[in-house]
C-alpha cells in the first residue's frame, strides 16, 4: 500500500508518495472500494487525473463527486429495477432468480440488483418432498447459490416490497403437460375436513403440482371423515377432473377411477329378488311408488320443455351403502328403446328408475334437465 506525507506549498496543502502505484487509476478505485463499495463504474464515469502529487482538496473533492456519481447511478439502477419487476408481474414472466440466503419464513432471492423474498409456502413441493425427513430450514439451507425459477407476485417499490412464488412458475410450465381424465400416482399431503390435497409426480420423478381430491370425489360411499380413507404420505392414484387456470387450482378425484356403480341401469347395483332379501328391489308402477323429496318438483318442470312427452317412475330400490343423502338425478348411459330414455334418482340409499319419454336426443335430455334443475331450488 502506499505512503503518504503531508506538506503545504504556496497555502495549499498537498499531498505526496513515492510509489508510483497511485498514479493509476485502479489505485483510486482500491481506496474507494475499500471505504465506500463505489463501483469501478462510476469511476470511469467520473475519472480522476493521474498525478503523482496530488492536492488534497482536490482529492477529497473528487472522492466526493464520485461518491454522488455512484449514488446516483445505484438509484438508476434499483428505479430500473423496481420498473423491471412490475414488468415481470404484469406480463406473468418467469425469472431464474440465486438463492442468497434465508430467514425464518422464506428464502432471500436476487432479483437483479434487489433481493426478494419467496416464502416457503409458495415453495414447489418437489423440494420437501424429495427430502420429506429435513426440516424446511435444512431444505432452505442446501438451496443457497442454486437459481431457482419464479414469478413476481408482488411489486411494491414504495414499501420495498418485492415478493416471489416458485409454485406459480412450476405451475406455468407443468400445467401444459396435464389435461382433464389424465391418472396420475400421487403422494397425500395435508388433509382437511372439505378434501385432501395431493401432490402429482411427473416423469422426472418430482413431485410439481398439487391438486384437490374434494370429500365428495375421495369414494362412490358415502365418507364422513376424509382421514378413514387418505392420510398424509399415503401413495394414491388420482384422475385430474378440472383444471382451473385463473385460480391455478388441479381438482383431482380418486372414485372416479370406477364408474359409478349405478351409472347404466338400477340393476347394476340393486340385486334381484331372491338375492339379497325380497325388499332390494321392487317393480312397481308409477302409482305406487312415493317419490323421493324434491323429484315430483323436477317432474313437473320437466314436462314444460318442449319435447318431453311423460315422466314416471318405474323401480325403485335400496342400495347396501348410502352414496349420498342429497337427490341426485341424471340420464343413465343405457341405450334408449325407441322414444323412452331412463334417468336414475338417488337419496341415500334408495334409488329410483325413471322412464322419460321423449323426442329429445341424448344432449337435448341433458340441456333440459339443466335447465330444470336450475329452476328448481
Amino acid at each position: 500500500m502506499p505512503i503518504f506525507t503531508g506538506t503545504t506549498i504556496g497555502g495549499h496543502p498537498y499531498l505526496f508518495t513515492t510509489d508510483a502505484y497511485c498514479t493509476h487509476p485502479s489505485f483510486f478505485t482500491s481506496i474507494l472500494n475499500d471505504t465506500t463499495k463505489v463501483s469501478k463504474l462510476c469511476l470511469k464515469t467520473c475519472p480522476i487525473k493521474r498525478q503523482s502529487v496530488y492536492n488534497t482538496q482536490n482529492f477529497d473533492q473528487a472522492i466526493h463527486k464520485v461518491i454522488d456519481t455512484s449514488h446516483e447511478a445505484i438509484r438508476r439502477a434499483k428505479f430500473a429495477d423496481w420498473k423491471a419487476a412490475r414488468a415481470y408481474q404484469a406480463n406473468g414472466f418467469i425469472f431464474e432468480g440465486k438463492v442468497e440466503g434465508f430467514n425464518g419464513g422464506g428464502l432471500l432471492i436476487r432479483f437483479l440488483s434487489l433481493v426478494g423474498f419467496l416464502p416457503f409456502p409458495l415453495l414447489s413441493p418437489s423440494h420437501s418432498l424429495k427430502e420429506p425427513q429435513k426440516a424446511i430450514q435444512d431444505i432452505a439451507r442446501g438451496l443457497i447459490g442454486s437459481l431457482i425459477a419464479i414469478k413476481v407476485i408482488q411489486a411494491d417499490e414504495e414499501n420495498r416490497k418485492l415478493i416471489f412464488s416458485e409454485k406459480e412458475a412450476v405451475w406455468s410450465k407443468f400445467t401444459k403437460m396435464i389435461n382433464v381424465g389424465d391418472i396420475f400416482a400421487g403422494r397425500v399431503g395435508s388433509v382437511e375436513d372439505y378434501g385432501a390435497f395431493i401432490h402429482l409426480r411427473f416423469p422426472d420423478g418430482l413431485y410439481h403440482l398439487t391438486g384437490l381430491v374434494h370429500v365428495s370425489e375421495v369414494s362412490w360411499d358415502l365418507v364422513q371423515d376424509v382421514r378413514d380413507v387418505l392420510n398424509e404420505g399415503d401413495e394414491v392414484k388420482v384422475k385430474i377432473i378440472n383444471i382451473d387456470q385463473q385460480k391455478s387450482r388441479i381438482t383431482l378425484s380418486t372414485k372416479r377411477l370406477e364408474e359409478d356403480p349405478l351409472l347404466e341401469t338400477l340393476d347394476k347395483v340393486i340385486a334381484q329378488d331372491g338375492l339379497a332379501g325380497s325388499d332390494s328391489l321392487s317393480l312397481s308402477n308409477s302409482s305406487t311408488i312415493e317419490p323421493l323429496p324434491g323429484l315430483e318438483a323436477i317432474f313437473e318442470e320437466l314436462l314444460l320443455e318442449n319435447g318431453i312427452d311423460d315422466v314416471k317412475i318405474t323401480r325403485q330400490g335400496f342400495e347396501r351403502r348410502v352414496v349420498s343423502p342429497d337427490l341426485q338425478l341424471w340420464l343413465s348411459n343405457a341405450p334408449p328403446i325407441g322414444k323412452t330414455f331412463t334417468l336414475l334418482a338417488r337419496a341415500g340409499r334408495q334409488v329410483q328408475e325413471i322412464q322419460l319419454t321423449t323426442l329429445l336426443d341424448q344432449e337435448g335430455i341433458k340441456k333440459a334437465l339443466q335447465r330444470v334443475l336450475e329452476r328448481v331450488p
